[in-house]
């Protein structure tokens, strides 16, 4: 996800020597060099002088990663911008100490090929210049929204942030069921994919509702209303319901593990 937002920064225009990278990896270190970006493994080297922070690591690491750079992140106070799923603001403020200013990020994978979604929340410390430089940075790799309180991040993290696994789980059944009615694997995957994305092209006017569009290609009598029955029958809104419910209750539960310890 840091390559992936590094190479959007870039892409409009951000200068390589405003950017620099932490990376345990020597080979990751290295390709951030190709581009022109000072990388380092001293977290603290990287971020001394910093204006806005971004911890873009495992939520497993953040409990350390954090303490290691409190010291210097409570004097000077930069921006933080955490994209680590599930850890709460409160502990990241715990963490790092009371005057810092944190942005709380929930992305999602598609932000690896800049087309991610991605809700932020702004602790109180937060200002309005610091809320246009965090949305900035994150339209690097996609669209962006804010929400004001931060127990909507749940929703998100199940509608947006798993999302992606859903539609790649339809597109998988029906790549398949392709193949069980005679077209061979490429040319039904080739199929599945490229309605999938006119399908999300169309659906990102938002002047026609999804349910409108829907109604647009089901003709009385046709192939789609028949298709559509059966999803219907077999109770579609329902599992999506019971689905995402579900995965918004594991992101509490995960908020919950994560905190201060």
């Amino acid at each position: 996800m840091a390559s992936s937002m590094a190479g959007g920064l870039l892409a409009r225009g951000w200068d390589p020597a405003d950017i620099r990278v932490s990376d345990p990896l020597p080979d990751s270190q290295a390709r951030f060099r190709d581009r022109g970006i000072a990388s380092t493994a001293d977290n603290a080297a990287a971020t001394a002088e910093a204006d806005v922070v971004i911890f873009a690591v495992k939520p497993q690491q953040m409990r350390s990663v954090c303490r290691e750079l409190a010291p210097l992140l409570a004097s000077r106070r930069p921006l933080v911008v955490s994209i680590a799923a599930g850890v709460p603001v409160a502990a990241i403020q715990s963490w790092l100490g009371p005057g810092v200013p944190i942005v709380r990020c929930m992305p999602n994978t598609p932000a690896l090929v800049q087309s991610g979604a991605t809700v932020l929340y702004a602790s109180e410390r937060v200002g309005p210049a610091e809320r246009e430089t965090a949305g900035r940075i994150l339209e690097a790799v996609g669209t962006v929204a804010w929400v004001d309180e931060e127990e909507l991040l749940h929703a998100v993290t199940a509608l947006s942030g798993s999302g992606p696994a859903y539609f790649f789980l339809v597109m998988e059944a029906m790549q398949i069921a392709g193949e069980q009615l005679g077209l061979d694997a490429a040319l039904s995957r080739r199929l599945t994919t490229q309605t999938a994305l006119g399908a999300a092209r169309m659906a990102l006017d938002e002047t026609v509702d999804i349910a409108e569009l829907r109604r647009r290609v089901t003709s009385p009598g046709g192939t789609t209303e028949r298709a559509l029955r059966i999803f219907e029958e077999r109770g579609l809104r329902r599992l999506f319901d019971d689905a995402l419910d579900a995965a918004a209750r594991r992101s509490r539960e995960l908020a919950g593990e994560l905190g201060p310890s």
